[in-house]
């Protein structure tokens, strides 16, 4: 066997991150920056996964993933791989509103320990492009051992993996950028900031510039304005958009904030799946079964420049008979306007549960169960429903499919008081 032939079996022999791809940053603050991987400049089209089909997101033109942890990394970058994408691999780091405490010298040993142990584990596959230190962790952005630790991990991940750029993310940039100048001041070695950022992601370039940011960023999660933000009915129900409406706050903030910014390294839409967080809807790009919302529809035609073959159907907003305040047992009309833009019949879903209860920061949250019995009558633009004997707050959902797997939603907080 000649030396070409044996060197070529042992390459087929051997695992595939051998096949390790070198990721740095090229450029500076005043000329713009870009990833190259492997010399070749890559902007991110990405998506935060949770729940929702990977290979999906590829087929609609994302290609990078971002996990918030390491559970099931490996696994995460097998896949990703397989179907051409790469992965912003997330170490989760403690929060002092769990009761983590970074002046605990045990606790900030373990967690350095684990991300020896990740970065170790994973620092050769071919599919890593990132590691992100955290997840707004930073509470308000005062605790400087935060960042201190923060830059220790950094400095460690760099010693084990030189081929891949270090980021920590961060809930917005604080009160007057104050989170951006401590990363700028304590964490001379994380190359990257990562920001989640909603109602104020379409400004983030010029608040970035005038809290002095000298670092490349990736808008770590973007969408509709959260439930935090939203306006709030008199007994502080959040109302959601609609997902025809939220189509407008991604391409708002994928346009100013991301598209043709020289610090933007590129980005990661919330949520490639879905989540119960204030309501079951607010987050999500997908319906459970990996139905597509229209938002996906958007980032399908900026990442790959032409619209998808089927567009996900339009829906108004939702609409009842009187005042949103109701006595008990009362009965209402909820109505929409909805369509199909390839004028496909569409199937129609109501239903009514009992008002979520946002816990703040991500958190997960259960799901208020639906309440039976309760959709009377129900046709595609119209339904009479029954509120309950309980008083309380309730929400009205309705969700709109057409034949190919394309959604959209709305929903309609109410209260149920007593006369």
């Amino acid at each position: 066997m000649t030396l070409h032939l044996r060197l070529v079996s042992l390459l087929v022999l051997l695992p595939s991150w051998v096949l390790a791809q070198t990721v740095r940053i090229d450029g500076d603050a005043r000329n713009g920056f870009r990833l190259l991987r492997d010399g070749q400049p890559y902007f991110v089209r990405g998506v935060g996964v949770d729940g929702g089909s990977l290979a999906a997101a590829a087929r609609a033109g994302a290609n990078s993933m971002r996990t918030w942890g390491s559970d099931n990394l490996g696994q995460r970058l097998d896949e990703a791989h397989q179907l051409g994408l790469t992965v912003c691999a997330g170490i989760w780091l403690g929060h002092a509103r769990h009761g983590f405490d970074y002046g605990d010298p045990a606790a900030l040993n373990r967690q350095r320990e684990l991300v020896r142990q990740v970065v170790t584990a994973h620092k050769d596959h071919p599919a890593l492009l990132v590691w992100a230190l955290g997840n707004e962790m930073e509470g308000d952005g005062r605790d400087e051992r935060i960042w201190q630790h923060i830059e220790e991990l950094a400095q460690l991940v760099k010693q084990i993996d030189p081929n891949h750029p270090t980021m920590t993310v961060i809930a917005e940039l604080g009160q007057n950028g104050a989170k951006l100048q401590a990363i700028e001041r304590l964490c001379p070695s994380i190359d990257i900031v990562g920001v989640n950022s909603y109602a104020g992601a379409a400004s983030l370039p010029q608040r970035y510039a005038q809290a002095g940011g000298t670092r490349p960023y990736l808008l770590t999660e973007f969408g509709p304005a959260g439930w935090w933000e939203s306006p709030k009915t008199d007994w502080g129900a959040p109302v959601e958009p609609t997902s025809t409406e939220k189509v407008a706050a991604y391409a708002h903030a994928y346009d100013h904030a991301v598209r043709d910014q020289p610090l933007c390294l590129g980005s990661y839409a919330f949520l490639w799946g879905w989540k119960q967080e204030a309501t079951a809807t607010w987050f999500g790009l997908l319906l459970p079964g990996n139905r597509r919302l229209a938002a996906v529809d958007f980032l399908t035609e900026r990442w790959t420049g032409k619209p998808p073959a089927n567009r996900c159907p339009t829906i108004g907003p939702l609409e009842i008979d009187g005042q949103a305040v109701r006595a008990p047992d009362a009965t209402l009309r909820a109505s929409i306007q909805a369509a199909d833009p390839e004028g496909e019949p569409l199937r129609t879903t109501w239903t009514l549960r009992r008002e979520g209860q946002a816990r703040g920061g991500g958190d997960r949250e259960a799901a208020p169960p639906v309440i039976a019995g309760a959709v009377l009558e129900a046709g595609t633009h119209q339904a009479r429903i029954r509120l309950p004997r309980q008083p309380g707050a309730y929400r009205i959902f309705v969700e709109v499919e057409d034949p190919h797997g394309n959604a959209a939603t709305a929903n309609r907080p109410v209260l149920v008081a007593d006369p």
